[in-house]
């Protein structure tokens, strides 16, 4: 197993490089920089590092007004306050005009630390899919996320960058480089296909292994790019393995498993399962309890995808239809 590092912890260092290259790249923050790690670019870089405070309305707006006059605007604080508090300032003053500005969302989905319901995550992957020219990811582990942030200094637009606090394995390769839309097998399998991305990863690919072991071989696809997902990749797995389960650090309506759901009910029919959270608000407590509560451990998906198995017991299904595209 490789070194664990949050993704979180590459931010600063990440974001100096980049800034030491192109003199045109401002950090806006509300009031986060010490918990966001992002701190040392304020340290290198004063005059390019806005703190708003707690404003994340008024961030939004500033961001999109300095990148109307050339500025690539990083603009950082924690998810939901990104999406649910910054909704309409992010979709009438960044998305509309399709400006240059990087939204950073920390503390994904449900773990927050202790901080309970109130700045837990479970709609934020919901909200940015469905505002027009919003792209968005999340990677899977720290050397992702220092790829997916040079991507964004290279993209032209709105992107929302949904970043893990707590440290992980590595899953992409070393030499790894990003393609939005574009995804990441990293295990084979034949028998269905599990579709993770970020802070749930290490437990989608234990729960593979495990079942491995019981002879059900699993593929698994680190879907790091929400939107545009890689709809050659889900139709690809459709019709090789004839089921799909999705697991997702979100509110199952509006996250990954509805993504994938959109995409095979057009294009290659199949039964889909949606592992996440399931319509409710989050409670307080360590990423255990909160794995433990709402079915995401290693043996939570485990026993889920049994279920579904057993559901279907045919194997790949009849409804196998379309060509890739």
């Amino acid at each position: 197993m490789s070194e664990r590092i949050a993704p979180r912890d590459v931010l600063s260092k990440t974001l100096i490089e980049l800034a030491e290259r192109d003199p045109n790249i401002v950090v806006l923050d509300a009031d986060f920089c010490t918990a966001s790690k992002i701190a040392p670019f304020k340290a290198r870089f004063p005059d390019r590092f806005i703190q708003v405070g707690i404003a994340e309305q008024n961030m939004m707006s500033i961001a999109a007004g300095l990148s109307t006059v050339g500025f690539t605007c990083f603009a950082s604080t924690i998810c939901v306050f990104c999406s649910r508090r910054a909704c309409d300032q992010v979709t009438a003053s960044i998305a509309l005009p399709g400006l240059n500005v990087k939204i950073i969302g920390l503390y994904a989905g449900l773990f927050a630390g202790k901080n309970g319901a109130t700045h837990q995550s479970l709609e934020d992957i919901g909200i940015m899919r469905s505002i027009a020219n919003m792209t968005v990811v999340q990677p899977v582990d720290a050397l992702e996320t220092q790829r997916i942030l040079e991507y964004a200094a290279r993209h032209p637009g709105p992107m929302y960058m949904r970043i893990g606090r707590d440290p992980v394995p590595q899953f992409v390769p070393d030499d790894y480089e990003f393609e939005l839309g574009k995804s990441v097998t990293l295990r084979a399998g034949s028998d269905l296909t599990l579709i993770s991305y970020g802070d749930l990863m290490e437990n989608t690919m234990q729960a593979a292994a495990s079942l491995a072991r019981k002879g059900i071989q699993a593929r698994v696809i680190n879907m790091s790019s929400l939107k545009p997902v890689d709809e050659h990749a889900i139709v690809q797995a459709a019709e090789e393995t004839g089921r799909i389960v999705t697991v997702d650090n979100h509110n199952i309506i509006g996250g990954l498993g509805s993504a994938v759901a959109e995409v095979v009910t057009q294009k290659a029919p199949v039964r889909v399962r949606r592992i996440g959270v399931r319509d409710v608000f989050g409670k307080s407590g360590t990423n255990e309890q909160m794995l433990e509560k709402f079915g995401l451990r290693t043996e939570d998906i485990e026993r889920e995808v049994l279920e579904f198995l057993e559901e279907s017991p045919a194997g790949k299904t009849a409804l196998r239809v379309g060509s890739l595209t």
